[in-house]
């Protein structure tokens, strides 16, 4: 996996920490499957964009701040 990949990755767990949600907290906000999010953050799958974007609605942050 691409280094730059790696760090969008890290950046959605951290982002979700720094707010305080749960991934299924994380994941009902932003209607992807909580199962889905936790392989997203341990790096076993990437994100579309789409994803991104509801990732980055449901933190309430611009999605530039993954990268």
């Amino acid at each position: 996996m691409d280094k730059e990949v790696e760090a969008v990755l890290e950046k959605i767990r951290a982002k979700r920490l720094e707010k305080g949600f749960s991934i299924l907290k994380l994941a009902n906000a932003a209607e992807i499957s909580h199962s889905h999010l936790y392989y997203i953050e341990t790096k076993q799958k990437i994100p579309t964009l789409e994803t991104l974007s509801r990732l980055a609605k449901a933190l309430d942050i611009p999605m530039k701040d993954f990268f």
